[in-house]
Parts: structure tokens; C-alpha cells; sequence
């Protein structure tokens, strides 16, 4: 199978056809995950939250809320962290778990995202899309998915930058042998019992390492 194809036409076969699958035969795990999150905190059962897709498209990715309700605008706003108090209990082991992102299969059906590629990220966070220079812009021309390059080689313990270069390797790499390596990756990764160390980096420092890191960069070529 040529990566061409596979980036363009093959990856996106794959993803309605197991979408779809999966979506049939877990439906009844669906309702019954949504149950519990009503039942175990006030507040909807899915959480629905803009993101950033295909050209800097934004779009509502589904998740199930694992967290209490409005908790962005508590403590560290967009960042959790171990033992996060604003996670409720079902929260936990949704997260643990991966089962709350069970609901972007939806989300990969309607074509906003893939099983893998570069996680979606929020519509201003780290930056906007505008914001963004163009060699990052270039994780933007794949679907974000499920899990990604990045989320096998430190997810969230590495800092925006680095998951940024990540994420630019995979979109230059793309194969269907790689997204299966990634899928294996993120297998081995959720039964885990090591706790993931969420680095609180901010938009402005992101943006003022990036401009520094460029500035360096052309220093060395002068």
C-alpha cells in the first residue's frame, strides 16, 4: 500500500469502516458509561468541547465528562493533574482507561478526526490557528486523532514544542504500518500503572520558547 494513497484515500476508508463497526457493537457500553457519569456528579454526561481539525477548521469533539461542570475556569484552567480534585470519581477510571474518548468515534465517522494522528487541540490553546507558524501548521493538513505519535513517545509529559516537532514527524511519516505501531503503542501505554505527569506550560510561554528556539535556529545558519 503506497503512503500516498494511504494519506489521502486509504486512512480514511479504514477509519469509516472500523468507526462504524465499533460504533454498532459498543453502543450498548456507550449508553451504559453515560449512565453512570449522570448518575455519579450534576451535570451532562458528555462533555463537548471546539477543537481544531483539517486546516485549522474548528469543530465539537465528544468526550464523556469526567470532570466537575465549568471546571476551566477553576484552578489550572485547561490543565488536569494528578489527583486533580475538580476529576470526579467515574472520572478517574474513564481516564485511566481511555474510555471517555470511546465517544470521538463519532467524531472520526463524520470525518472530523482519525483513529490516529496529532491530537486536536483546543481553538486557543496553545495558540489560534492564525497564531501558529507554518511549519506547525502542517500537523493541521491530517485529521487530529484518537492517539498519535506524540501520545506514545511522553503524551502529555512533553512540553508544547516537542509535542509540536512530534506531531510534524508523524504528518512527513504517515503509513499504515506506523499508525498500527502507534495503535500497539497506545495499548501497551493505557495498562500502564504509571501516573501521566501533565506539564502546565502555558500559551505564553509556548509561544516565547518558539520564537527564541527560531531565533537560535538562525543564528546557527548565519
Amino acid at each position: 500500500m503506497k503512503h500516498t494513497f494511504y494519506k489521502c484515500q486509504g486512512k480514511r476508508i479504514l477509519d469509516v469502516f472500523f468507526s462504524a463497526l465499533l460504533l454498532l457493537i459498543l453502543w450498548p457500553v456507550l449508553i451504559v458509561i453515560a449512565i453512570i457519569v449522570k448518575l455519579d456528579s450534576k451535570g451532562p454526561a458528555i462533555f463537548i468541547q471546539k477543537r481544531l481539525t483539517l486546516y485549522g477548521k474548528s469543530f465539537n469533539m465528544l468526550k464523556f465528562r469526567t470532570m466537575i461542570v465549568n471546571a476551566e475556569g477553576q484552578g489550572t484552567g485547561a490543565y488536569s493533574f494528578h489527583n486533580d480534585p475538580r476529576i470526579t470519581k467515574i472520572g478517574y477510571i474513564l481516564r485511566k482507561f481511555s474510555l471517555d474518548e470511546l465517544l470521538q468515534l463519532i467524531n472520526i465517522f463524520k470525518g472530523d478526526m482519525s483513529f490516529v494522528g496529532p491530537r486536536p487541540v483546543l481553538t486557543y490553546h496553545p495558540c489560534t490557528y492564525e497564531e501558529y507558524t507554518e511549519e506547525e501548521k502542517q500537523v493541521f493538513t491530517v485529521r487530529p486523532g484518537i492517539t498519535g505519535w506524540a501520545q506514545i513517545n511522553g503524551r502529555n509529559s512533553v512540553d508544547w514544542i516537542q509535542r509540536f516537532q512530534l506531531n510534524e514527524w508523524y504528518v512527513a511519516h504517515v503509513s499504515f504500518f506506523l499508525d498500527i505501531r502507534i495503535i500497539f503503542g497506545t495499548i501497551r501505554q493505557i495498562f500502564k500503572t504509571k501516573e501521566t505527569i501533565i506539564q502546565a506550560e502555558t500559551a505564553k510561554s509556548f509561544k516565547e520558547r518558539r520564537i527564541l528556539q527560531q531565533v537560535e535556529n538562525n543564528d546557527e545558519t548565519m
